[in-house]
Order: C-alpha cells, then structure tokens, then sequence
C-alpha cells in the first residue's frame, strides 16, 4: 500500500492538512517522544490525546497504520489533566502506552502519579523554566540548555537528578563548571511528535488562538519538534477559508503544523471549568466588583489576615493554591489598584484545581488592554506588551518555579518521520 494511502485527509482530492483524530494518532508510533502543550486545563488538545487512549485500547485492526503506540515517553511542562474528571493525560496513563515521563508538574494528572509511585514507568521532575528554553534550544539544534535553576534541589545529579522512583535510571541532567561556577545541563531530545492547540486554522495548518487563556509554549514546541523532524498535530475549534486570517494574529505558521483536528465544544473547553469566558481571552475586561467575594471560611480568614500585610506600591507574587485567596480580599477590600499584583498562569487564567476556578480574584488578562502571551525564562514568565504597564494596572507578571526534561534518544525506527508526514497530507 502506497505512503499516501495510509491516512487519508479529510476532503478527497484537496491539500488540506485537515484530518481525524483517529487518522491523526494513528501517526503516533512505538517510542516515540510526544511533547504536549498545555497548562493542566488550559491550552490542552484534549481530542487528540482522548483519540489516543481509545485506540490504544480498541481492537483496531485496520490496515494502512503503523501499528499500535507503545512504551511512549510524554514531555510537558505542567500536566494536562484535570484530577476529579479522569480526563487529559489521565486518560493515558496505561504502563504499556506510557514508558516515561518528563514533566514540571503532577498535581493536575493522580493515574500517572500512581504510576510512578508504584513504580511502573519511569518518571522525572524537572524544572518547568528550563524546559521552556529547551524547547527553544532544541529547536535551535542545541545540545541542550545550561542554567543554574535547580542546583542544589532534588534536579541536581548530586541529589537525585529528578528521578523520581527506582526505576529510572537515566541521567538527563549534568553538573558541569563554566568560569568557576556551577551550572545544571538539561540535554536536549529528540522530539518525534508534538501536540498542540489553537482556535481557528486554515487549511494550509496556519492557526490563531483568539480565544484561548494562554498561549504558553505552543511556538516554541512547534518549532522544535518540526526541527527534530518530527510531527506537529494541531486541535482548533474552528476551520477558515486559505487566505482569510489575519496574518497578525497568526500565531503558529503553517510550515510548521503538519495535521489539524477539530474539536467538539467539550474537548475544547477554554478551561475545564470554563467552557468561554471572554474575559479569559481579553475580549472583554471585567469590573473587579463584578466578581463574587470569598464565602466566609478558615481560609478567607487566613487570606484576609495575609492580605493586612499588604502595602501601596508594593509588588505581590502569588502562587497557586491559598494565594489566590489573597488576591479575592484584595479585590473585595478595593487594595488592588494599589499595588502589583503578580501571579502564576492559573491564577491569572482560571484554571481549574482541586474543584476551585481560579479566576475569581485576579483576571489579569480582563484587566489588561490586549491579550497576553508568556515567554519563559529560568524560573520566571513575563507577560510582553507593546507599550509601558499602566501604573495602576494589575500585572500578569508570572513568577514561577516548577519542571522541565530532557531525554535519551529512542530506538530507531524504519519508518521515518518524512513517511508519516506526507501521510497527514496525503490526498495533495
């Protein structure tokens, strides 16, 4: 059967890059290294991975593919999932799918912690600053990214190197010396398949993100695994006529995106509480009285007593978890345009954990004039913006510290990632 037979695309005779997502995953081949875009519930492409599990787990026996996936290694920066639903990477959490994983986060994904608790795949934790710049670095054709985040912390070789059970074995990380001082090295890895999302594509895979709360990695993920030669799968909501975008708000090119699927409403959910809320996206900025304060409880009294301390023109970081809270008394007490809030991605954009919305306090992007984007750095993300910050503007400024990879080479394989990809565009 000829190469351009195996995964036909979805409109017969056209050059649409427009496909399935059975036909999309059915490109997924054992070993590969899949790179997941995403922030727990935000940015995930939920179809395509939900696609996986279940042909994981048919007994699919159609011809024309490359075999079930097995012994995958999954690479993101905070895990996609949401950990009451059994959705997202939860999903594909089978010891014969799942070989590792390379990951900044677990909370969000309790069947892959179990995993690797029990000892089933092999599992890391790195730091999320640096993965970022790998994916750039990787990208580059670098051999992987230098930094000084994590020394002295579990991520350094000389205590643990990130592995997180016994039976990982492997040493991604390196302790090495530049000009008397000591820096971590976080190897670069072939990517073989990345998974990404947006809102609207056109045929030739060119994507915007209008209506999505971040749009955190997704380039820099793009670029990398096309760089490694691998694949790109794009989930949007919505296809566009070729040549009707806005090349302004294209934030993914189309050289670099190989397939797209498109979603149902509730696989692109804009968080996995949230449907759409467009002051998520900055179509809309929300009055901060508009939100609903806190319920009286022993953690509105903690927050309230934290939010005392707070001080005109003083700069604010709150993490995930009791700060949020923090920031609901400031909005509720009227503080907030005295100060600077700054705030981790799932506070600034909703994203759900442990039952709660984090929206409700700091909605940076309804505040700010333009949508956001974050580019990461060691151990900080910073949101751009064409023009200075207002004084009293709330900044999503993030200050973040969490985990990224780095990962051997896989086995090779006969079928090369050029095959696969004049598969995704077979009918041209």
């Amino acid at each position: 059967m000829g190469v351009t037979q195996i995964v036909p695309t979805a409109r017969s005779g056209d050059s649409s890059k427009i496909v399935t997502a059975r036909e999309a995953v059915r490109l997924i081949r054992s070993r590969d290294t899949v790179a997941i875009g995403g922030f727990g519930g935000i940015g995930f492409a939920e179809a395509i991975i939900h696609e996986l599990a279940d042909f994981y787990q048919s007994k699919d026996t159609e011809p024309g593919t490359f075999g079930k996936p097995r012994d995958l290694t999954l690479f993101f920066g905070v895990a996609q999932s949401h950990p009451f639903a059994g959705r997202g990477l939860d999903r594909i959490a089978e010891p014969g799918l799942v070989k590792r994983v390379i990951g900044g986060h677990f909370n969000f994904a309790p069947a892959i912690q179990r995993l690797i608790v029990g000892n089933q795949i092999e599992g890391y934790n790195l730091p999320l600053g640096p993965v970022m710049h790998l994916y750039r670095d990787i990208a580059a054709g670098k051999p992987g990214h230098l930094s000084r985040v994590g020394l002295g912390t579990f991520v350094d070789p000389r205590f643990g190197g990130g592995k997180m059970n016994e039976r990982t074995t492997e040493d991604l990380v390196e302790l090495i010396s530049v000009g008397g001082k000591e820096y971590l090295f976080y190897k670069s890895l072939p990517l073989n398949l990345g998974v990404i999302r947006g809102t609207t594509a056109d045929p030739d895979g060119n994507i915007t993100m209008e209506r999505e709360a971040l749009t955190i990695e997704s380039l820099a993920l793009a670029m990398a695994v096309h760089n490694c030669g691998g694949l790109v799968i794009a989930q949007v909501e919505r296809i566009a006529d070729r040549g009707t975008l806005n090349p302004r708000q294209v934030k993914i090119p189309g050289v670099l995106v190989d397939c797209i699927v498109v979603a149902e409403p509730d696989n692109h959910r804009q968080t996995y509480n949230t449907q759409y809320n467009a002051a998520f996206s900055s179509e809309v900025r929300v009055p901060l009285t508009s939100l609903k304060p806190l319920g009286m409880s022993e953690r509105k009294i903690i927050a309230r007593r934290a939010a005392m301390e707070l001080r005109p023109n003083s700069v604010v970081n709150l993490g995930v978890g009791m700060p949020e809270g923090v920031a609901a008394v400031a909005a509720e007490e009227k503080i907030n345009d005295l100060i600077t809030l700054t705030a981790e991605p799932g506070v600034i954009g909703g994203i759900p954990a442990g039952g709660l919305d984090f929206g409700a306090a700091v909605n940076a992007q309804a505040i700010l004039d333009e949508p956001y984007q974050f580019d990461f750095y060691d151990g900080a993300a910073l949101t751009r913006r064409s023009s200075a910050w207002p004084r009293r503007t709330v900044k999503a400024i993030s200050m973040f510290r969490s985990l990224v990879p780095a990962s051997p080479a896989r086995a090779g394989s006969s079928i090369s990632a050029r095959t696969r990809r004049r598969s995704c565009s077979a009918a041209r």
